[in-house]
């Protein structure tokens, strides 16, 4: 078949996202802190964005004030956002230089005003302000160059101390610490019995057991019935075994009962404490309270600057002439770029206020008896009610949280599948998970129940759920099973 050219015609429909509607869509998503971030990030690049007074700011941040409990914000509220270009009020040529002298940039000047103090002292140097998090690397380097111990000997102990794992143990073998700095065994096993009574004890030892039995040691304990245990019975005792270890041992039970609770105190993970996962404070998007017999949803705006379009930039974007063309331009653009995350941002908290109207509606016995309450809930029951799509009703849920009277809880945590109650009504997954819960908190820790027993005493309360489930939903929880749970001495 040979090759041509031709012109067709043809008529498609295809979606195309303005900018303006990717804006949109991206601040949805966004939680709280990262929106403050983004609004810092627009003031510092766009001149024509200002923060402004409460009272004057036209503020996407501006939360709806419900008059009545659970209601949607009045048409009062609405701010009037979408102003033209065209009536834009003109005025002439400006002396920069003048503005330039009396207006300061409003970022740097608020944080010049908080960081110098009354008596006009600079501003404290970035140095004094910025931390790092002591690694357990940096903790035991620290402790090596305090130790009385030549130049070769310390090169041994940085080898071994940047090869531990996460845990704080030794991924390499005393052979391969040989080869690779050129040590004699004797050098090593020397080097790593320093550094094994290093604080945390018993860091760089290859294997949990050797971790304990150098915890043990550095304990005056290395003879006792807890060393015997954990260097030849490890894994009777995390079976609770405790009946053949007293058999074997030729001790008593109460014997190894306390052995057992030694053990228990050691660390069997020498790098806690050292974590470098950053722990970041959840501050809540959404607070719902309860005020006399009815609660209230309120909109949480504080540290997200309130914004307003610069008037002077406003009025220069207006200026005629064909030598300021391109300043107009650029002006505009700026303007019209400000009042669109304006917009942006008041959409938000109208949407993300509407969508948590519609999450309590649903969820209304949660808040007055807690988890054990919360009903199954999908993202279409809320989209279907508020007449959303329910892409962007996930969207307004994502990175969410709201502050109930029941504690802090992600939006996302009131969207629970379903069980199918022996009343016919559906039970919601978390609502059986706190089931399952209080029956294990409150079960004979000598005789722990089983995960089959746990099915039938929820069948007895209406739940019907499988055994197999009922192990998911424990494990989801970090529960041990039944075996483990057992505590087979525990005085009455």
């Amino acid at each position: 078949m040979a090759l041509e050219i031709r012109q067709v015609q043809k008529l498609t429909q295809q979606l195309v996202m303005t900018p303006q509607l990717q804006q949109a869509i991206k601040l949805l998503q966004l939680s709280r802190v990262e929106l403050e971030e983004m609004v810092v990030k627009e003031l510092q690049e766009n001149p024509a964005l200002e923060e402004g007074p409460a009272e004057e700011a036209e503020s996407g941040s501006e939360q709806p004030r419900p008059e009545t409990p659970l209601s949607a914000p009045d048409d009062s509220s609405e701010l009037v956002l979408n102003r033209e270009l065209s009536a834009v009020d003109k005025i002439g040529t400006l002396d920069w230089q003048e503005y330039l002298d009396t207006h300061s940039n409003s970022i740097h000047g608020s944080l010049t005003a908080e960081a110098t103090s009354e008596d006009g002292d600079s501003p404290p140097s970035w140095e004094n302000s910025l931390t790092k998090k002591t690694t357990l690397e940096d903790h035991l380097i620290w402790q090596l160059r305090l130790s009385k111990i030549t130049e070769r000997e310390s090169n041994i102990g940085l080898y071994v101390i940047q090869n531990l794992n996460e845990n704080g143990y030794l991924v390499l073998s005393r052979e391969e610490i040989s080869n690779a700095t050129g040590s004699s065994p004797e050098e090593v096993e020397a080097v790593l019995t320093r550094i094994h009574f290093f604080d945390p004890v018993g860091v760089a030892a290859q294997d949990l057991r050797e971790c304990l039995l150098i915890q043990l040691k550095n304990l005056h304990l290395s003879d006792s019935l807890a060393a015997k245990i954990i260097a030849n019975y490890l894994h009777f005792l995390e079976s609770k075994r405790y009946e053949k270890l007293a058999k074997d041992l030729g001790v008593t039970i109460d014997e190894i009962a306390e052995a057992a609770h030694l053990i228990a105190t050691l660390e069997p993970k020498p790098s806690r404490g050292f974590e470098q996962d950053e722990v970041r404070t959840v501050l809540p998007d959404v607070f719902v309270e309860k005020v006399g017999d009815e609660y209230v949803i309120f909109l949480n705006d504080d540290g997200v600057p309130r914004l307003r379009v610069n008037s002077l930039y406003r009025r220069l974007a207006g200026q005629e002439g064909a030598a300021e063309e391109q300043a107009r331009q650029y002006l505009q653009e700026k303007v019209r770029a400000a009042h669109w995350l304006i917009k942006s941002i008041q959409q938000r908290q109208q949407t993300l206020f509407r969508v948590t109207q519609s999450i309590f509606k649903f969820q209304l016995e949660f808040l007055d008896h807690g988890v054990s309450s919360l009903r199954p809930m999908v993202l279409r029951d809320v989209a279907e009610d508020i007449d959303m799509h329910e892409s962007t009703v996930s969207r307004a849920t994502a990175n969410k949280y709201v502050h109930t009277p029941q504690g802090l809880f992600e939006l996302k945590f009131f969207f629970q599948s379903g069980l199918r109650g022996g009343n016919g009504e559906d039970v919601a997954s978390e609502s059986v998970k706190e089931k399952i819960r209080g029956i294990i908190a409150a079960e004979d820790q000598r005789k722990p129940y089983s995960d089959q027993h746990i099915a039938a005493m929820l069948s007895t309360d209406s739940i019907e759920i499988a055994r197999r489930t009922v192990a998911k939903y424990r494990e989801a929880m970090g529960i041990l099973p039944s075996s483990k749970r057992r505590q087979p001495f525990l005085r009455k």
